[in-house]
């Protein structure tokens, strides 16, 4: 079984956002949906695998997480004001 990246996704609430994409790119996500349609025995809209591949690819970039750690500062926790 081929071990891919992304799994079961989600349901949540969406927000709606148009792009468009290379050719290639929309080929690639086709193709990634029919993998994992086959892999989860679920169909799987293409469309909906870019949000978590984005996901994925901003909670994996290093250089993303330091610079947003910078500036974003994570909030106190209500134990550490006690």
């Amino acid at each position: 079984m081929t071990r891919l990246k992304l799994g079961p996704l989600p349901d949540e609430k969406t927000v709606k956002l148009t792009v468009e994409l290379p050719a290639q790119v929309h080929r690639d996500l086709m193709a990634y949906a029919e993998i994992l349609a086959a892999e989860t025995r679920q169909a799987i809209n293409p469309a909906k695998l870019i949000a978590p591949m984005l996901a994925r690819f901003m909670a994996t970039d290093r250089a993303f997480a330091k610079a947003r750690r910078k500036i974003v500062p994570k909030p106190h926790s209500p134990q550490a004001a006690e």
